[in-house]
């Protein structure tokens, strides 16, 4: 009888987790955000995502204004980002292109160029756009940040990222990202010997 009753309590327990459960992903489902293709990351040389709707007004919006004003530097950058954030690469690098064509010493806008031809999966051409903004802009720290991601991690240079992380610890010793990269360098060079 016991037995019986042992039984019939673990099939109940069950039954009842199976229903809690599938009550408790409905419940969550319906609450947690999905999100869109337009914002998740893509690994470098993935096709581009379909901006969101929201994403889609915001650059109509901001071609509509380059066309009475096609050298509206701030505008050139949003349009630019906007396209960066939807990882429309192309488009993104066109009108960082037009921005530094304006203003070619911006150094923001350019490490985001070169992060688009990263995705793009042209890492000489990203590797080229951060040396010229860190030229550009001596104290900028994207720009060497990004340079030694890329050359770690696209071209296998290890004693190049080394490099480039040195630079980026001169311009920026005790930064929030500076411990990791300090880590990071130090299991590197173990490699590197």
């Amino acid at each position: 009888m016991k037995k019986e009753i042992a039984f019939l309590s673990i099939a109940i327990a069950f039954i009842a987790g199976i229903v809690v459960g599938v009550v408790m992903a409905v419940y969550y489902e319906d609450k947690t955000p999905i999100m869109s293709t337009a914002m998740k990351q893509s690994p470098p040389g993935s096709a581009p995502a379909v901006p969101s709707e929201d994403f889609q007004r915001k650059i109509e919006l901001l071609l509509s204004i380059l066309k009475d004003d096609p050298k509206n530097l701030d505008v050139l950058t949003q349009l630019g980002n906007a396209y960066f954030d939807t990882d429309q690469f192309d488009r993104a690098i066109e009108a960082y292109s037009k921005a530094l064509a304006l203003d070619p010493k911006n150094a923001d806008v350019r490490t985001d160029m070169g992060i688009m031809y990263r995705k793009k999966g042209n890492s000489d051409r990203a590797i080229a756009e951060f040396k010229k903004a860190a030229e550009d802009d001596p104290q900028h720290v994207n720009s060497r940040y990004n340079l030694g991601i890329v050359l770690l991690h696209d071209k296998g240079d290890l004693k190049s990222a080394i490099k480039a992380w040195e630079d980026y610890l001169k311009v920026e010793p005790s930064g929030p990202r500076a411990e990791n990269i300090r880590n990071q360098m130090a299991k590197m060079r173990d490699m590197v010997k």
